[in-house]
C-alpha cells in the first residue's frame, strides 16, 4: 500500500517499474528490539543531534505508530570526539511487541508487554550510542558523495538471539533538512487565554505550531466523508490508508505513536500541526469540539478546549549587523533550547536550573537524598514513580538536570553558556514533592536562604552536591565544556571562598580542564566589593531584578511599591556604572541579564556606552536589541568613540 501510495503521489507509472524480490537472513529482532533514527532533530531541524527511538519486536509497530516507543537525543560533534552526550532520554510505553506468529512463514502478531519491561528502556545507553555513531557515518557517506549535508532517515534493529546490531535501510531526510535557514518562524498562544483554557490531553509535540478547529474524531479512513478541510483528526493512529484524510487536516492528534511514527512523518511533510503519543485522545476530547492544539510550548504537546487565539510570526534573518557588545539569549526551558539556537546570538547568558527542577524533576533534592524524612504517603508514592527505574533517587535528580543543562549546551555549542546554579527561594523550595519537611518558613524568603548561603550549609549542601555531580556530567562525560557555572546571591567574598571550595569537594575546581565560575553581581555588596569578589570568581553577570530592589531598598513582589522599581533610575545606573567599570579595571568579564535593554533602548545605550561586554536578553527581544546595538556602537563610532566606556 505505501509503495504504491508513493507512485501515485509522485506520478510514476505502475508498470513502468521492475519490481523484485529479495531473499536475505531475517534479523530477530522479535527477540530483542528495533526502531528508527534520524542524523538531524526532527522537529527544530537542528542538525547536531540523533534522534533514535526504540521498542520491543519487529519495528513495524514503531513506524505505524502503534507503540510509544523509547526515545534518545545524542550530540553529535562531541560523540565523535569520544564522549558520551546523551542530552535527552524518555522512556516510552510500548505496551505492544510484534513478534513471529507460530501459524505459519511469514505471518506476525502482537503481544502485551509485561509490566515490568515496560518500564525498562529497549536497548542500553551502549546500544543507543553505538547506533547514533552509524548514523554519523551513513550521514558523512551519503554526504560526500551528494556533495552536500544529508541527514539520513535510518531504520535500524537488534538481534535477540546474537546480540548485534544492524542497520536495515538508510535514505535522505526529506522534511527538516530542506527548510529555509534564513527564515526563522514561530508561534505563540496567547497567554491569559492559554492560562484559562482548560487542558484535555498531553502527548509528544511534532514541530512548533499551533492549529484551532474543530475536533473529529475517525475511527476508520473510509469515514472521510464525515471531515472537512481544516478539521482536526483525533484517531488511534494512522497509517497511508489515511493520508487522504491527512490532506484536509489543520492537525492531526493520535493515542499511539512517537516522533518517528507515520502520522509524524507525514504531518511535518505536509507542514500541519500533530500530537502523538496522548494514550486517551480519543476518550477526552468531544466529537465537533472546538480545540487547539499547541506544540509551541516544547516538547509536550497539548490540547485545550476551545479555540484560543494564536499569532505566528515569521522574521527573515538576512545578514544580521556583527556588533562588540556579545547579544546573549537566556534559557529556562531544554526543550526549547535547539529552536532557540537558530536566533543569531552569540550564546547563552543566562541558563536557569529552576525550571528544570520544578517541571521536569519535581522534586525536592533532600528528598531523594533522605527518603525516609518524607512522612505524606502520597508524596512517597509520586516519588516513587517518578524515580523507578533509577539504582538510587537522588540519581534521578543528577541524571535528569545533567539532560536538561547538557541539551542547552548542545544546542549552542561551541558558544558558551552561562548556567546559574539554583536560585529557588525556601517558599519555592517547599512546593515541591517532599519539599515541606525540610525548608524554613521565613518572613522574608527573598532576603533569606536563598542563592550561595544554601551551597554550603549542612542542611543543603548535600543537595548542592547533586548540582555539582550533573554539571560533571556534562564537562566530562557529555564533552560539553562550553559550560560556565555561575554562583547567584553571594554575598560576601568569604562566602564566595566557601561555594568554590564545595565546587572543589565534588571535582569542580576553578581553572581546571578549562572551568570559568561566574558570579552573579545583583547585591550592592557586589559593586562595592567588586575587586575582592573578582579576585575569586571569572566573569559577572549583573541581576537588574534584585539590584534595583536592594539598591532602592524596595520589594519587587510588591505591589505597593511597584511604581518605583525602575532599572533606569540614577542610583541603580550609577552601581551598574561602578560594576562594569571595576570588571574592565580588573580584567573581567561583565554582562547583564534582564529584560531592560529592550524594553528601553536609553538604557540599551547607557550599556554600551559604558561598555559592558554583553546583554543577554528573552528570546524574542534578541533581534531588535542586535540591531539597536549595532546602531549604537556605530553613532559611537562616528562620535570618535569606542564603546569601551565613553568619557565624561
Amino acid at each position: 500500500d505505501r509503495a504504491i501510495s508513493y507512485r501515485q503521489i509522485n506520478g510514476f507509472d505502475h508498470f513502468d517499474l521492475a519490481l523484485s524480490i529479495g531473499v536475505q537472513r531475517m534479523v530477530r529482532s522479535d527477540l530483542a528490539a528495533s526502531g528508527v533514527m534520524f542524523s538531524i532533530d526532527t522537529e527544530t531541524g537542528f542538525r547536531d543531534a540523533v534522534l533514535l527511538t526504540a521498542a520491543y519486536g519487529l519495528g513495524e509497530n514503531v513506524v505505524q505508530g502503534a507503540v510509544n516507543p523509547d526515545e534518545w537525543l545524542i550530540f553529535k560533534p562531541t560523540l565523535q570526539q569520544g564522549f558520551e552526550p546523551i542530552v535527552s532520554k524518555r522512556l516510552g510505553s510500548k505496551a505492544i511487541r510484534m513478534v513471529l506468529a507460530d501459524s505459519g512463514p511469514g505471518t506476525t502478531r502482537n503481544l502485551e508487554v509485561p509490566a515490568a519491561e515496560r518500564q525498562r528502556f529497549a536497548i542500553s545507553d551502549a546500544d543507543a550510542l553505538q547506533l547514533a555513531r552509524w548514523a554519523c557515518a551513513i550521514e558523512r557517506h551519503y554526504s560526500a558523495r551528494r556533495g552536500m549535508p544529508t541527514p539520513m532517515d535510518i531504520e535500524w534493529a537488534k538481534d535477540g538471539s546474537t546480540g548485534e546490531l544492524f542497520i536495515l535501510q538508510a535514505r535522505p531526510e526529506t522534511v527538516e533538512s530542506r527548510r529555509k535557514a534564513s527564515v526563522l518562524r514561530s508561534w505563540h498562544l496567547e497567554e491569559a487565554s492559554r492560562a484559562a483554557a482548560k487542558l484535555l490531553c498531553r502527548g509528544r509535540a511534532i514541530g512548533a505550531s499551533v492549529s484551532s478547529g474543530r475536533a473529529r474524531i475517525i475511527r476508520d479512513p473510509s469515514e472521510i466523508q464525515r471531515f472537512s478541510p481544516g478539521d482536526l483528526l483525533v484517531t488511534e493512529r494512522t497509517d497511508p490508508d489515511w493520508e487522504p484524510i491527512l490532506k484536509l487536516a489543520s492537525g492531526v492528534i493520535t493515542n499511539q505513536g512517537g516522533r518517528t511514527c507515520h502520522a509524524a512523518i507525514i504531518a511535518r511533510e505536509m507542514g500541519i500541526t500533530a500530537i502523538v503519543g496522548t494514550g486517551d485522545a480519543t476518550e477526552r476530547i468531544a466529537d465537533g469540539d472546538a480545540i487547539t492544539a499547541s506544540c509551541c510550548e516544547g516538547d509536550e504537546g497539548r490540547v485545550y478546549r476551545g479555540a484560543l487565539p494564536f499569532r505566528m510570526e515569521e522574521r527573515e534573518l538576512g545578514d544580521l549587523p556583527a556588533t562588540r557588545t556579545q547579544i546573549l539569549i537566556n534559557v529556562g526551558n531544554p526543550e526549547e533550547a535547539f529552536n532557540l539556537a537558530a536566533i543569531p546570538c552569540d550564546g547563552v547568558g543566562l541558563a536557569r536550573l529552576e525550571f528544570i527542577i520544578a517541571n521536569h524533576i519535581k522534586v525536592h533534592p533532600m528528598a531523594l537524598l533522605e527518603p525516609e524524612r518524607v512522612t505524606d504517603a502520597g508524596e512517597r508514592q509520586a516519588i516513587a514513580e517518578l524515580t523507578r527505574g533509577h539504582a538510587h533517587p537522588a540519581d534521578y535528580y543528577v541524571d535528569l538536570l545533567a539532560q536538561g543543562m547538557g541539551r542547552i549546551a548542545a544546542a549552542f555549542f561551541p558558544r558558551p553558556v552561562i548556567l546559574r546554579f539554583s536560585d529557588f527561594k525556601s517558599n519555592e523550595y517547599a512546593k515541591l514533592l517532599g519539599g515541606s519537611g525540610f525548608e524554613p518558613a521565613e518572613e522574608n524568603p527573598m532576603l533569606g536562604w536563598r542563592g550561595a548561603s544554601r551551597y554550603y550549609a549542612p542542611a543543603f549542601r548535600e543537595a548542592f552536591g547533586l548540582e555539582c555531580q550533573a554539571l560533571r556530567q556534562v564537562r566530562e562525560r557529555m564533552g560539553l565544556v562550553n559550560v560556565i557555572p555561575m554562583v547567584p546571591f553571594c554575598r560576601t567574598p568569604e562566602e564566595g571562598d566557601r561555594v568554590l571550595a564545595e565546587l572543589a569537594r565534588h571535582g569542580l575546581v576553578r581553572g581546571e580542564n578549562g572551568l570559568q565560575v561566574y558570579v552573579m553581581c545583583e547585591l550592592p555588596s557586589n559593586v562595592i566589593g567588586a575587586e575582592a569578589f573578582a579576585e575569586r570568581f571569572d566573569g559577572f553577570s549583573i541581576g537588574s531584578n534584585d539590584l534595583t530592589q536592594l539598591t532602592l531598598g524596595l520589594d519587587r513582589d510588591s505591589a505597593l511599591v511597584a511604581d518605583l522599581f525602575d532599572e533606569r533610575h540614577a542610583t541603580v545606573k550609577a552601581m551598574i556604572r561602578m560594576a562594569i567599570q571595576t570588571a574592565k579595571r580588573c580584567g573581567r568579564k561583565i554582562g547583564i541579564c534582564g529584560q531592560a535593554p529592550s524594553d528601553h533602548p536609553e538604557f540599551a545605550a547607557f550599556l554600551v556606552a559604558e561598555g559592558i561586554d554583553s546583554i543577554s536578553l528573552n528570546p524574542d527581544a534578541v533581534l531588535n536589541t542586535r540591531l539597536r546595538v549595532a546602531a549604537i556602537e556605530q553613532e559611537l563610532s562616528n562620535q570618535g568613540f569606542s564603546n569601551q566606556a565613553v568619557p565624561r
